[in-house]
C-alpha cells in the first residue's frame, strides 16, 4: 500500500504554512521564493527559526524536493536564510526595519507611570503561589486522572475537587455542604453572573448590596438585568435590619453580603445581624449570597464561620482560591440551596466558560493532601508580619492616623483629615506609590438605580458611623498583600512620607 502524506517519513519534519499558487510546475519555484522572503520580512518567520527540511517540505506542499532545495539555496545566497551542516536550513539574523512610527500627539494629561509599589487591595501575594507543591499535586493529580478528566466537564464542576471542598469548607468555615449542591465556577464574577441571570429568569427586579464594595461585581448584577439597591455599612457591618424596617426595602428579596470581612471597611458583620438577615430570609422567602471575602485570614483569632451554615436552604455561599493562591486559576465555587440548583446548573450548561479539568483536579488534590491547609497557614502568618509592619511604622511616623480593619483580610483602613482623601493620592502617586481611596468603593447608582436615599438617608456616611449608621469620612484603602517581601519595607517608607503630618 502507498504511503499517505500523514504517514510517510517526509511528513514528519515541522509544519510551515505557505501560500503557493495550484496546478502545474511552472513558476511554483519562484512563488515558493516569495512566500518564504515575505515570511521572513513580514515577521511570520522569526530570526533563528528553523525551517523543514527539503524533502519534507516538498511533501508538504506536493512539489519537487529539487524546488525547495533550489528556493532554499537562492534565499541563503541573499542572506535571507543559513544553511550549516548539522543544524539545517534557518532564518538569518537580520535587523528588519521598524514600520514607520504614527506622528505623536501632544499629551493632554500628566504621563502615566509605572508604580514602585503597589498598595491597592484585592490581590495577594503572587510571589508566593507554591509552585513546587502544586507541579507535584499536579502530577499527582494527572497521574491519577480517570479517563472522563479528558473530555467536556459537567457544569458543576470535578467530582474530585466537589467532595475535596465539602469536606474542606465544613472543617475551616463551617459550611454545610453536600458535594452535589457545590458548582465550581471560573472565578467569583462568573458564579455571581449565573446566579444573577438565574435570579432575573425567577421574577426578581433588585438585589440589595452594601455601600461600599466592589463596583465591578455590582455591574455585574446590573448587566443581568437587575437593579443594585445599597444597603448601609457601620462599624457593626452592613445595616441588614434595613431589609425588613419600615425604611422601603421590603420588595428587595436578594441581598449580596461579605460578613466575614467587609470589603472595604473591614469589620465582620455582628453576630445580632448575622440572626437577623438570616431570620429575614426565612420568613419572606428571600436569599442572602455570601462572598467570603478574606473568610481565610483572620489573625487575631479564628476565623469568623460562614453564614452559610446557619441556614443553607437560604444562603448561597461564594468563594475562590484567588486570594488563598493566586487569582490565575480561575477557580472559584457556589454552595448552592437546593430550591435554586437545577436552575442554576441549566443556566451554567449554556455556554458559560468553563473551569480546566485538569487545574480542578489538582485543587483537590492540593486540598486532600494537605497542601492547601498548610499553604493557607503559612500565608496567615506572613500577611500578620506584613499587617503588624505596617502598623508598627504608622505609630511612629504617622501616629495622627487611625488605623482600622487590621483584625483580618490584605488591607486595612487608614482615617486621614476630611478633605485630604485626594491630595494624598496624588502625593502617595509622586512617591511611586499606587493605592486607592476609600471614596473609590463608594456605591454610585447608575441611571437605572431606585436608590431610595430620601427613604434610608445618604449611603455615603462615616467610618465612625453616625445617627443614620453608614460610614463616612477620608480614608485609605491600604492592601499589604501584593508587594513581594523584599518591596514591603519600601512600600511602607512610601506611604508614610505620602501621609498628612
Amino acid at each position: 500500500m502507498e504511503d499517505s502524506w500523514a504517514t510517510s517519513p517526509a511528513g514528519l519534519g515541522a509544519d510551515l504554512h505557505l501560500d503557493l499558487p495550484e496546478g502545474g510546475a511552472a513558476g511554483v519555484g519562484a512563488a515558493l521564493i516569495r512566500s518564504l522572503r515575505d515570511a521572513v520580512r513580514g515577521g511570520r518567520l522569526a530570526p533563528g527559526t528553523r525551517l523543514p527540511s527539503s524533502r519534507s517540505l516538498a511533501a508538504d506542499l506536493g512539489i519537487a524536493r529539487n524546488t525547495v532545495a533550489d528556493a532554499y539555496g537562492e534565499l541563503v545566497a541573499e542572506g535571507w536564510l543559513t544553511a550549516r551542516q548539522g543544524s539545517g536550513t534557518r532564518v538569518a539574523a537580520r535587523v528588519v526595519p521598524p514600520e514607520p512610527m504614527p506622528p505623536r500627539t501632544p499629551p493632554t494629561a500628566e504621563p502615566h507611570r509605572r508604580p514602585t509599589y503597589d498598595l491597592r487591595p484585592g490581590s495577594p501575594d503572587i510571589s508566593s503561589f507554591p509552585r513546587a507543591a502544586w507541579l507535584s499535586a499536579t502530577r499527582r493529580a494527572l497521574t491519577a486522572a480517570p479517563h472522563d478528566a479528558f473530555a467536556y466537564g459537567a457544569p458543576s464542576g470535578r467530582p474530585e475537587l466537589r467532595r475535596a471542598l465539602a469536606d474542606y469548607l465544613a472543617r475551616a468555615r463551617g459550611v454545610r455542604a453536600d458535594p452535589e449542591r457545590i458548582v465550581i465556577c471560573a472565578g467569583f464574577k462568573q458564579g455571581l453572573a449565573v446566579l444573577s441571570r438565574v435570579l432575573r429568569a425567577a421574577g426578581e427586579r433588585e438585589v440589595a448590596v452594601e455601600s461600599y464594595g466592589l463596583d465591578i461585581h455590582w455591574n455585574v448584577i446590573r448587566r443581568a438585568g437587575l437593579r443594585t439597591v445599597p444597603l448601609p455599612v457601620d462599624e457593626r457591618g452592613a445595616r441588614t435590619d434595613e431589609l425588613a424596617g419600615p425604611a422601603g426595602l421590603t420588595g428587595v428579596r436578594t441581598v449580596l453580603l461579605t460578613p466575614a470581612h467587609q470589603f472595604p471597611t473591614g469589620v465582620s458583620l455582628h453576630p445580632d445581624r448575622r440572626a437577623a438577615v438570616v431570620d429575614w430570609a426565612s420568613r419572606t422567602g428571600g436569599l442572602v449570597v455570601e462572598d467570603d471575602y478574606d473568610g481565610e485570614f483572620r489573625y487575631d483569632r479564628n476565623p469568623v464561620g460562614a453564614l452559610q451554615g446557619l441556614d443553607p436552604e437560604r444562603v448561597l455561599y461564594l468563594g475562590t482560591s484567588s486570594k488563598s493562591l493566586a487569582p490565575v486559576l480561575r477557580l472559584a465555587w457556589m454552595v448552592v440551596p437546593g430550591h435554586l440548583l437545577d436552575e442554576l446548573l441549566a443556566v451554567k450548561g449554556t455556554g458559560e466558560w468553563p473551569t480546566g479539568g485538569l487545574d480542578q483536579l489538582t485543587l483537590a488534590e492540593f486540598l486532600e493532601s494537605g497542601a492547601y491547609d498548610r499553604h493557607v497557614r503559612g500565608m496567615r502568618l506572613r500577611y500578620r508580619r506584613r499587617r503588624d509592619q505596617l502598623v508598627a511604622a504608622l505609630a511612629e511616623h504617622a501616629p495622627q492616623v487611625r488605623v482600622r480593619g487590621i483584625a483580618a483580610g490584605l488591607h486595612a483602613v487608614l482615617e486621614i483629615p476630611p478633605g485630604t482623601e485626594r491630595s494624598v493620592l496624588q502625593g502617595a502617586a509622586w512617591q511611586g506609590l499606587a493605592m486607592d481611596g476609600l471614596a473609590r468603593y463608594r456605591y454610585a447608582a447608575d441611571d437605572d438605580d431606585d436608590v431610595r436615599e430620601d427613604a434610608r438617608g445618604d449611603v455615603r456616611g462615616d467610618v465612625r458611623g453616625d445617627a443614620r449608621g453608614d460610614v463616612r469620612g477620608d480614608a485609605l484603602v491600604v492592601g499589604y498583600g501584593t508587594p513581594p517581601d523584599h518591596a514591603f519595607s519600601g512600600a511602607l517608607e512610601a506611604l508614610c512620607r505620602a501621609l498628612p503630618i
